[in-house]
């Protein structure tokens, strides 16, 4: 453990410290897995957060990271040859695959987690149930995934008030729900007896950390993958700051050396063995997405469901120093559709859609009334298929559907399902309501006659248990996505027919950003010629995404957040990286070794 243990309470207000080995920038996955590796190594560490709370997108997330040949799946029995995960990644990426971080990828994922598992308070749960994507030839049915364990938010003591809540909007009072047996229990909790006391346990437990906490303890999914390795980053002496956003990166002689940092307590942060960008890309940066995003050139037609405060900080200062971002991507972002809710206060939250598209009694239409995606595919491959069926010249929107049962039962956005009211959604204009199909398409300003056409032909197919149109519940994705308790018939389709209706307008959104800074097979960011800038690495959204800009499974972001942070933490200590040969890193060992001299 680093002797060099930071306070036992935040700091908030505190001076910076005038110097550190490592300073990373940004407390998400890959940044506090960059920071927990260096420290863990006996560096002295600076972990410096723009925003008052720590975690960024990653608390929000459902915690998922794909790791090909995990070391939960083999324990289970899951072992494949190590070709497989490549062959599929060919297959989705094209000329992508042949990255060089792609080989160090799946070299060292395996390697993270079995690290992180032995050395830190961080812990994971399987997906061997969980598919990828799509079924195209290397794909898996399982055993590619895994997720931050649940965790006792109490062992964080006075840090748990750092940790940024889980999203409001997806949660139940503050209180997240793990996707997978908990979610079972949310949605059946009327249907089974075991259900309902789960149910009755964790609002107890949530109210109680209420009272004395003032925000749910039972952490889950991201919040918990988060929690966990703040918790390990802590035990490592890792000194951290809030309200610190970097605002420009220090250069001396052609090297990185450290950052000037704005906030309360502004200052200058020299850094002896170099700095790491991990602010979260750019999914706020209205500049960036009239750029990159055709569907928004204005920068205002998108609406991310991340965190406000990834405003692109990271990539702006690193451009400022020659370096480089990658704009040659297939999508720029992490495409997820999105709906707009109202707020009491006024604001506007961002839900992402990812989990009641795929049930049965649902069913997606564009502007015209017309269906056009398999709405149980995953959230990025429902965008792409808006934005392609999206005449030019109109805005990208679609309306979800569902009937008076499915929404009662798995919810609609941010209308949650019984015994939550409807009455705010409908009285705020969020959620549309007829008696009819056709009263329905006029409260959404569709065509009667369309929609009641496209209802009626979803509604036949739907009650033979097929969909010829899209396929919808054919592939292993769509199968696990749906209604876990069907049986003897499609999991993901249902016919939409027990009135009222409901709709809710979806927009182009995403869960955070692909294009980011060139880098390396070690993160080391990318200047003019694809040469490395001394001192300077990127992990996380800050790095341009290793699948070129596609989304093969679930995990795609944090699983190469969390490995690079592994492979980032490990260079800068000067130890060796699976994948990457020694002499190909000797240049940034010898300036490691004289900067810190």
């Amino acid at each position: 453990m680093n002797e060099r243990a930071m306070p036992l309470v935040p700091q908030d207000g505190a001076l910076l410290p005038a110097t550190c080995d490592v300073l990373v920038v940004g407390s998400g996955a890959g940044g506090l897995a960059t920071a927990v590796v260096a420290a863990r190594a006996g560096l002295e560490v600076l972990v410096i957060e723009k925003a008052p709370v720590l975690g960024g997108t990653s608390a929000w997330s459902g915690g998922w990271l794909w790791i090909p040949r995990n070391p939960l799946a083999e324990r289970a029995g899951i072992i494949e040859d190590e070709t497989e995960p490549r062959r599929y990644l060919a297959s989705e990426l094209g000329n992508a695959a042949g990255d060089p971080r792609i080989d160090v990828f799946l070299a060292n994922g395996p390697e993270m987690v079995r690290w992180f598992e032995a050395e830190t308070e961080v812990a994971f749960v399987d997906g061997n149930r969980v598919p990828d994507f799509h079924a195209t030839p290397g794909h898996a049915t399982g055993g590619r995934s895994v997720a931050g364990a649940p965790y006792d938010g109490r062992r964080l003591g006075p840090w748990l008030d750092k940790l940024r809540p889980p999203l409001d909007l997806i949660s139940v009072g503050g209180m997240g729900i793990a996707s997978g047996a908990d979610l079972g229990h949310f949605v059946n909790w009327l249907r089974s007896t075991a259900s309902f006391a789960h149910v009755t346990r964790r609002f107890l437990r949530h109210g109680r950390d209420l009272v004395r906490h003032g925000r749910s303890a039972q952490l889950v999914n991201g919040n918990a993958l988060v929690a966990r390795l703040l918790r390990s980053a802590l035990d490592a002496g890792v000194a951290i700051r809030t309200g610190a956003p970097a605002v420009a990166l220090i250069v001396e002689d052609g090297r990185v050396v450290g950052a000037r940092v704005a906030g309360a307590a502004p200052g200058t942060v020299r850094a002896r063995r170099g700095v790491v960008l991990a602010t979260g890309g750019f999914p706020h940066d209205a500049a960036r997405i009239a750029a990159m995003f055709e569907h928004a050139p204005d920068g205002t037609g998108h609406h991310s469901a991340a965190p406000e405060g990834n405003t692109g900080d990271g990539m702006r200062i690193a451009e400022a120093v020659g370096a480089v971002v990658a704009d040659d991507l297939v999508h720029p972002g992490a495409w997820a559709p999105v709906s707009l809710v109202p707020r009491k206060d006024g604001s506007v939250g961002r839900f992402p859609h990812l989990v009641e598209r795929s049930k049965p009694g649902f069913l997606a239409v564009d502007s015209h009334g017309r269906r056009f995606v398999n709405e149980a595919d995953s959230y990025h491959d429902f965008m792409a298929a808006l934005f392609r069926a999206t005449p030019a010249g109109e805005a990208p929107v679609a309306w979800l559907l569902a009937d008076h049962r499915a929404q009662r039962r798995w919810g609609l956005g941010g209308a949650k399902p019984f015994p939550f009211p409807l009455r705010p959604y409908l009285a705020s204009g969020y959620l549309k309501r007829g008696r009819t199909i056709g009263e329905l398409a006029l409260a959404c300003g569709l065509d009667p006659a369309a929609l009641e056409a496209t209802v009626t032909a979803f509604n036949r197919a739907a009650a033979a248990g097929d969909d010829p149109a899209f396929g919808r519940g054919r592939s292993a994705y769509n199968k696990v996505q749906g209604d876990a308790a069907a049986t003897g018939r499609n999991p993901s389709l249902g016919p939409v027919e027990a009135g009222p209706f409901y709709a809710v307008r979806i927009v182009p959104g995403s869960l955070g950003t692909f294009a980011g800074l060139r880098t390396d097979a070690a993160a080391r960011v990318l200047g003019a010629g694809s040469a490395a800038i001394p001192g300077l690495f990127a992990v996380g959204n800050d790095m341009s995404s290793i699948m070129g800009g596609t989304y093969p499974s679930g995990g795609i972001t944090l699983g190469p957040a969390m490995t690079f942070g592994y492979v980032a933490g490990r260079v800068l200590a000067g130890l060796p990286v699976t994948g990457l040969p020694v002499g190909g890193l000797e240049e940034t060992r010898e300036e490691i070794g004289e900067t810190a001299g």
